[in-house]
């Protein structure tokens, strides 16, 4: 039998072909239309249930017409002989075929009874092409599942065994449609449809084309594959298995050739993965669609900064409202930098975690302990992976530089959202629950966690929806991350190139957060709200707090010199050729240094705005000119340009090699 992969409710998800390509699912007399099986009987064995194995009856009346006729009219075999002919794989025609299969159906009928031997039929009847048994003849020819049929369609996979390749509906519709409807008039002239089923099944369509083969969750059905024609369980929703590859397509598509994108949904409370993609599109090659993304160790970028917070909270060093200074810092010759090469300046950690501060994570991680981190990491059931010869894990792994699966990733965050209790996510009945030993987080600081992630605002395409979430993106922009929980539900999202080429530009906060906001809105129910706090919870303003909690000062981090501005565009000694017209304007930018920045060209101040880094100025006509930039520490930086305008035509004067000044370049 081919082997299968069902999900929850025993719906099919993938299914695969047995050793010769031939599609042979397994299915039980119980799984099929009752309407089927009596047409069956009408037309091929209407004494099934009481003959052993052979109808002597039909088989002296077929001789009889033969000898009369010098030609088969009718056939004799009874349905258990139509089985032994298919468990030898012989002829059927000859009188030695017959001598056969009639020892063989006799010593059948001795060993099984006849739901069994229907059942032998059900699985392995010819219905074309590489398609044997009715339950892959349904889903072949009719897209679903054989429990259903119309008397149409019932009438159609009783043909087709007799004559499996010249009534292919695909290529011979019409010999097919003669077929069936002669399967329906003995069905009327039976009692087993009345007239007007009998009209509206004849008027019905013979499908002229097959139909796939469901192939929802590939990847997790390939770990899943055992080739020994075994069904699989599984505990995911098949119909939002469905909904999510769709959406998760469509989305891969619009970003861009070559990017992909994986998606994990998992009940948090009993950790039943409910939903697992792995990919934009399993067959896509240019994609690298047959890599499973879900399991493939990644950069998390920022995913690990509510960890660290919560390390720090459960340690009793800092509280959400606890402020801290956003500055320059230098950890021994580490000096992180923000995402935005940006300083904030003092804010609350609260606001440091939902704005995703690089300088205040690490800060913290220095004092809880990169080794700290890891041990949590692996207590919830994840599998860091730290850079070949990278030695013992050092602060940097706080902002990813490490690898991680997003399996990993959505395991630690239903781990927060259960109150930090690990949790084992599985999409196999049995396997998944509440996982065993210490916790991740005390449940105090769980809460703590997800109360600063539900405040961060959603996207601004999203539908408004109170999730506790984190967005994360990876050095040189290869992953984008978002990953999300409410009260019931946890959902991870990973976008980028399976090849891990850069993406320029991916962002987690702008391709992954609307995937996962929708994600949720698929899911088919409520949001389910997150839990109230645990128990007394320490919910006070800064000022109110104990002294030590207002203020969180690194222990071995020292204040790091503010690098000074540079200006970033044009570069000193550029010649500059502007636009034609009055409004030619030029855009100055700076990089490093802190803001409010001061621009002057020539000594002139300019009418900035003093927090932008960039300015816009337009100049007054050609020759050279010193563009000067002061920031907040009062840094200063210099570059002189030379700017040139287009050649003008209409003067004379201005055509040769040499060109007075009253010439426009």
């Amino acid at each position: 039998m081919s082997e299968t992969v069902v999900d929850r409710e025993g719906r099919l998800l993938r299914a695969y072909t047995v050793e010769n390509g031939t599609w042979r699912l397994p299915v039980t007399p119980r799984a099929v239309d009752p309407g089927y099986v009596a047409q069956l009987l009408a037309w091929e064995d209407r004494r099934f249930a009481r003959h052993r194995g052979v109808d002597w009856l039909a088989l002296v009346r077929a001789s009889g017409q033969a000898l009369a006729q010098g030609r088969i009219v009718s056939g004799g075999s009874t349905l258990t002989m139509q089985v032994a002919r298919l468990l030898e794989h012989g002829p059927s025609g000859s009188l030695p075929a017959k001598i056969r299969q009639i020892r063989l159906a006799l010593a059948l009928e001795r060993r099984l009874d006849k739901q069994e031997i229907l059942a032998l039929y059900l699985a392995r009847a010819p219905f074309g092409g590489n398609v044997e048994g009715v339950r892959a003849a349904s889903l072949s020819w009719f897209g679903h599942e054989p429990a259903r049929l119309s008397p149409a369609e019932a009438a159609l996979l009783v043909a087709l065994p007799q004559a499996p390749e010249s009534r292919r509906p695909d290529r011979f519709p019409e010999a097919a449609r003669t077929a069936r409807d002669r399967v329906l008039a003995r069905a009327a002239a039976r009692g087993l449809i009345d007239a007007r089923s009998l009209a509206a099944a004849r008027a019905a369509p013979v499908p002229r084309a097959r139909i796939a083969f469901p192939m929802h969750a590939p990847h997790l059905a390939d770990r899943l594959r055992s080739r020994d024609g075994a069904r699989h369980a599984t505990t995911l929703d098949g119909a939002l298995q469905a909904r999510l590859e769709t959406l998760v397509s469509e989305r891969a598509r619009a970003l861009g050739p070559g990017l992909s994108a994986a998606l994990i949904v998992a009940d948090h409370a009993t950790g039943e993965i409910l939903a697992e993609i792995g990919s934009a599109d399993y067959l896509d090659t240019p994609r690298r669609g047959f890599v499973d993304m879900t399991r493939a160790p990644r950069s998390p970028g920022s995913l690990l900064k509510p960890l660290i917070y919560g390390l720090a909270f459960e340690a009793g060093i800092a509280h959400p409202e606890t402020l801290i200074d956003d500055a320059p810092m230098r950890f021994g010759s580490y000096e992180p930098q923000n995402f935005d090469r940006r300083f904030h300046g003092t804010v609350s950690l609260r606001t440091a975690l939902q704005m995703s501060l690089n300088i205040p994570a690490v800060a913290l991680l220095e004092a809880v302990g990169p080794a700290q981190l890891m041990a949590r990491m692996r207590r919830a059931g994840a599998q860091p992976v730290l850079p070949h010869g990278s030695g013992p894990p050092g602060l940097a792994i706080g902002l990813g530089g490490l690898g991680l699966s997003l399996s990993d990733l959505v395991t630690l965050y239903a781990g927060i959202a259960r109150g930090g209790t690990p949790v084992r996510l599985s999409a196999q009945p049995g396997e998944a629950g509440a996982a065993p030993g210490p916790r991740l987080l005390s449940a105090t600081a769980a809460w703590q966690v997800a109360d600063v992630l539900a405040g961060v605002a959603p996207p601004p395409v999203a539908a408004p929806r109170r999730i506790a979430y984190k967005t994360g993106t990876s050095y040189g922009s290869r992953d984008a991350w978002a990953i999300g929980f409410d009260g019931a539900h946890v959902i991870g999202v990973w976008i980028g190139r399976a090849d891990a080429a850069a993406v320029p530009g991916a962002l987690g906060a702008h391709e992954a957060a609307p995937l996962l906001f929708e994600a949720f809105g698929r899911l088919g129910a409520p949001a389910v709200a997150l839990p109230p706090p645990p128990g007394p919870v320490l919910t006070l303003a800064t000022a109110e707090l104990p002294p030590p909690l207002r203020r969180f000062r690194p222990r071995n981090a020292a204040l790091a010199p503010a690098p000074g501005p540079e200006i970033a565009y044009p570069p000193d000694g550029a010649r500059i050729l502007l636009a034609p017209g009055p409004d030619a304007a030029l855009l100055i930018r700076v990089r490093d240094g802190r803001p409010p920045y001061t621009w002057l060209v020539d000594g002139r101040p300019l009418d900035t705005r003093p927090f932008d880094r960039s300015a816009s100025w337009t100049p007054q006509g050609p020759g050279f000119v010193s563009i000067s930039v002061i920031d907040a520490a009062g840094a200063a930086t210099r570059a002189r340009v030379r700017l040139d305008m287009p050649v003008t035509q209409a003067d004379p004067a201005c055509a040769g090699a040499l060109r007075p000044a009253s010439c426009t370049r």
